[in-house]
């Protein structure tokens, strides 16, 4: 059987950007995760085992966002891509990253970038 798990909502302040000050002070970041995957009948019967732990799947997406890097292309590969190493079941991938207030000379509340990666 397969299903959908999500984290939205996910906020931390991060080092990423191309200029030097979103490097030096950082800035608000918000995150969503989604992952399709094989879900084993054993979490019908309440068995964590079957499925991927809300937890685990944080503790990815927190260490990643840690790593200062230029561009959110790079965090969200990085996310996908430890979540695919990480959880065998999980079946695709998709990130969103949004940075708050982004320096663009204008008015934006956030600019966000999304990637999806697959298994195979």
């Amino acid at each position: 059987m397969t299903g959908r798990i999500s984290l939205e909502g996910l906020e931390f302040h991060a080092y990423h950007g191309v200029y030097p000050q979103e490097r030096s002070s950082g800035n608000k970041f918000e995150v969503d995760v989604v992952v399709d995957t094989a879900i084993d009948a054993s979490a019908f019967a309440d068995d964590l085992g079957g499925t991927i732990n809300y937890e685990g799947l944080y503790e990815v997406v927190k260490e990643e966002m840690a790593k200062p890097s230029k561009l959110l292309e790079r965090v969200g590969h990085a996310i996908a891509a430890q979540v695919l190493r990480r959880f065998p079941q999980a079946l695709s991938v998709t990130v969103t990253i949004a940075k708050f207030n982004p320096p663009i000379g204008g008015v934006c509340k956030k600019a966000a970038v999304t990637i999806r990666e697959e298994r195979g």
